[in-house]
């Protein structure tokens, strides 16, 4: 099999060429039970995910009391952010902490994204690499705090401009980060495909040639999740999809996860589109010698000739299979001697004629 990309290193992650890294993002779809998160992060890990990333805030940290909803009120009614989030903070850092040795007992990567500064020193000790939320790339504070533990990082760039992003960056390098991965989002739940925007990958790259380039998907998984599979195409070598067990689940993130089944079937879309991508380089297939052969015309002569005589345009024509002189050197033929009997249909070889 074929490699899209070349595999690298992004700290301790491999990134491989020939599928995405994929990060569930399970959120908080576990709805404060742990035994729910501890079957998430085995389906993520025997479904094909390589690592499964959850959130740590706590309410009071992360929004004013009169934070107003920025979703989809028909999916998820609740109308204010601060009463949302205190429905989901309840885990600390010790649930945390059983939660990544629950991953590495699956052979999966633990990740959570913190969204104050306290967490992001309590997760420190758990996580091969930070993820930074869309809406934090003007926190400053804690870009530094982050990057500051030299770890990967990787930082969503959803409802933000391309100055806003150039400025995170250099707050990131300055603080220390080395390896950094910018998602391509778009802050939206649901995102409608119509406005995936994916082509901002490519913006992406080509603005920033140096670093690894990300997409974060908020779309709901149509087709196999072909978007998360676009997204690759484009040139995005990690992939992070929100998470759950069950589709059909009232909520905040439910709505627009993928499943299970969901990966699975975008592991395989991934393994069908490498084969097929194959060779990048013009050249006749071991799989086509056999047609190359037999499909292509060679010139044939269409009336028995004798010994001696010489051919003339209207004694040739073209035709299959191709194992006889190509029709390239039709010119190369006509006036020339023939030094033995040729029957009708004959395919014509240079053996065939007198030298010159």
């Amino acid at each position: 099999m074929s490699s899209l990309y070349s595999g690298i290193n992004f700290g301790d992650l491999k990134l491989e060429g020939d599928k995405p890294f994929l990060i569930a993002e399970a959120g908080v779809n576990y709805e404060n039970d742990i035994n729910v998160a501890y079957k998430m992060i085995e389906k993520a890990a025997s479904s094909g995910c390589d690592a499964i990333k959850f959130q740590s805030y706590k309410a009071s940290k992360i929004a004013s009391r009169y934070s107003p909803s920025y979703w989809d009120l028909s999916k998820e009614p609740t109308t204010s952010q601060h009463e949302l989030f205190q429905k989901y903070d309840k885990f600390s850092i010790n649930e945390y902490t059983k939660l990544a040795e629950k991953a590495k007992e699956c052979g999966i990567w633990f990740m959570s994204t913190p969204f104050d500064l306290d967490f992001a020193r309590e997760l420190d000790p758990l996580m091969p690499a930070y993820k930074i939320a869309s809406a934090d790339i003007t926190n400053y504070p804690l870009l530094e705090l982050c990057a500051s533990f030299g770890k990967p990082i990787i930082i969503s760039a959803g409802a933000s401009t391309l100055d806003e992003v150039q400025k995170a960056l250099k707050v990131l390098v300055s603080s220390g980060a080395k390896d950094i991965c910018v998602m391509h989002c778009i802050l939206s739940y649901p995102t409608k495909p119509e406005d995936a925007n994916l082509r901002v990958i490519e913006h992406l790259k080509n603005e920033f040639p140096d670093i690894i380039i990300g997409y974060s998907d908020h779309v709901p998984p149509h087709y196999d999740c072909i978007t998360l599979t676009t997204a690759w195409l484009l040139g995005a070598r990690i992939i992070e999809k929100h998470f759950t067990l069950d589709k059909s689940l009232p909520g905040n993130d439910h709505y627009h996860a993928m499943d299970p089944d969901d990966v699975i079937n975008f592991r395989k879309q991934c393994g069908f589109v490498s084969q097929i991508l194959g060779s990048n380089e013009k050249k006749v297939f071991e799989c086509e010698e056999n047609s190359r052969l037999h499909a292509r015309r060679s010139l044939v002569i269409n009336s028995n000739k004798s010994k001696g005589e010489i051919l003339t345009a209207e004694d040739i024509e073209v035709k299959r299979p191709g194992s006889g002189i190509a029709p390239e050197f039709i010119k190369e033929i006509i006036g020339r001697k023939l030094k033995r009997n040729v029957n009708e249909d004959e395919i014509l070889i240079w053996d065939m004629f007198e030298d010159e």
